[in-house]
């Protein structure tokens, strides 16, 4: 039996086994370390929902548009318990017919900055924009009669404008329409309060924009805006024809929505970002008119336009087609450490493999104990990068956390393996991996490229170094010799 224990501490495939088990237990610590760093950022996206409930969220911005409110009045028989006509009875409804411009063009800037929750650091912007554009005529014919000979009156039209959230309004914005200044409010009478748009802001039509409209002519405004959000701006394209361009130093944004910019130019100094969406592409305006009738789709226009302002919307603006721009964290700590920790066994297997590699050809003993305080320090450099992210730019925190767990592991090495250079050629290898990774986070779009590449020529390497050693020689152990004492002269 002692000699089998003997046989199996010598073997080189059981000390290859037990470094296997070792890796496999070394994922303990590094799971752990992954589930830090998902609550740390599951911590981040709640400072950012606090922050969003506090001060200003993602913003939608729909409008402005036009809504014209309208009575419907028609006659009805009048009839008594037996369903005999008796007399009539006047009915009526109240209804709302809503405008889109036919062009508008939104020129904005996006002033970055950042709000902080803690050690949590949240982007927000600020946009100045100008909105510009023009109402056709108004047509009365375009109403349809929901009733027979029923006769339509209608009232003072008011523009209507919604963003997402208005504490994000910063003051009131500056509408000029056909040359008549006019001024916004919360609340327009007559104006259900289940209405989606009664959650925005509306500028009843006066003055000589109102004079222009009573006689059909054509109206053109023109709207200064202010609107602080949390680091998505969304803009629903309602026109029959929608430019836009934003501007803004931030040099990292993000593009979505259901249109993508025409064309952007993005530099270190920010981007420059440009739309132009025609209401053929965009079932945005029936989307909205589904919204003011309260349907849960828009496949009759024609019918949606005559619904019942009183009937219950889909007030939830959030499922509109619009173009997005997001201005964008350039390195999320939090998914940059747990991409690192995906390389985590490979990066240990590496690092005992080469510790192995070294007590064969050196002919040196390496205690399991060894290689597990080896591999305990690189599962720390994992949580240290964590840690240190949180303070400073990722790249520092990786080159301080890289640095020490080289330090740590040269000095280790230096007298593990008998002699310094031994130890500084380890490290270099280790800082070599320590390289590598940061090349593979570095490159997101490459990553699976590089790391394939990576284990490859590593294996390669090895398999090269090795293609001539004697496997059997390296396991033989040489039998320690106990020393014969000299005989002393005269015994």
């Amino acid at each position: 039996m002692l000699q089998f224990l003997k046989a199996l501490q010598a073997s080189v495939l059981a000390k290859v086994a037990g470094l296997f088990f070792l890796v496999l237990l070394l994922c303990i610590p590094l799971a752990e370390i992954d589930s830090i760093n998902r609550e740390r950022g599951e911590s981040q996206r709640e400072a950012a929902q606090e922050l969003a409930a506090t001060y200003a969220s993602r913003q939608t911005m729909v409008g402005p548009l036009l809504l014209v409110p309208y009575v419907e009045r028609w006659m009805e028989p009048l009839r008594d318990a037996q369903g005999k006509v008796i007399g009539q009875e006047q009915r009526s409804k109240e209804m709302a017919h809503v405008v889109f411009p036919d062009k508008l063009h939104i020129d904005g800037s996006m002033t970055p900055q950042e709000r902080y929750r803690g050690i949590f650091k949240i982007p927000f912007y600020t946009l100045n924009a100008t909105l510009t554009g023009g109402f056709a005529a108004f047509d009365p014919r375009v109403l349809p009669h929901s009733e027979t000979d029923s006769k339509i009156e209608f009232k003072a039209p008011f523009v209507a404008f919604n963003v997402s959230d208005l504490r994000g309004l910063d003051g009131s914005p500056a509408l000029v329409m056909g040359g008549e200044a006019l001024r916004f409010k919360q609340r327009v009478p007559g104006i259900a309060d289940d209405a989606w748009f009664a959650d925005g802001i509306h500028a009843p039509v006066t003055g000589a924009a109102l004079a222009a409209w009573q006689a059909n002519a054509p109206l053109t405004f023109e709207m200064k805006l202010g609107l602080v959000g949390q680091d998505t701006l969304a803009i629903a394209p309602i026109a029959e024809e929608t430019t836009a361009r934003l501007t803004s130093p931030w040099a990292h944004p993000s593009f979505g929505g259901r249109f993508l910019a025409a064309q952007r130019n993005v530099t270190p100094q920010g981007f420059d970002a440009q739309w132009r969406i025609s209401s053929l592409v965009t079932s945005a305006r029936e989307q909205v008119r589904a919204g003011l009738s309260g349907r849960g789709d828009a496949s009759d226009a024609a019918a949606a336009a005559a619904t019942a302002s009183s009937a219950r919307p889909q007030r939830n603006l959030g499922t509109l087609q619009t173009f997005d721009v997001s201005l964008a964290q350039p390195i999320n700590v939090y998914s940059m450490s747990t991409r690192a920790g995906k390389y985590g066994m490979l990066f240990i297997g590496l690092v005992l493999m080469a510790a192995f590699m070294f007590e064969l050809f050196r002919k040196l003993r390496l205690h399991p104990i060894q290689y597990g305080l080896v591999g305990l320090s690189i599962a720390l450099f994992f949580l240290l990068l964590l840690a240190l992210s949180e303070k400073f730019a990722f790249w520092i925190a990786y080159a301080s956390a890289a640095s020490a767990s080289v330090a740590l592991l040269a000095v280790y090495f230096s007298a593990v393996l008998g002699g310094w250079r031994r130890g500084l050629s380890f490290g270099a290898f280790i800082a070599l991996l320590y390289g590598a990774l940061y090349g593979l986070l570095a490159s997101e779009s490459n990553a699976l490229l590089l790391g394939a590449l990576l284990i490859f020529g590593m294996l390669a390497t090895l398999m090269l170094v090795t293609r001539k050693v004697d496997w059997y020689a390296l396991s033989r152990r040489v039998e320690p010799t106990v020393p014969v004492a000299p005989i002393a002269q005269g015994a």
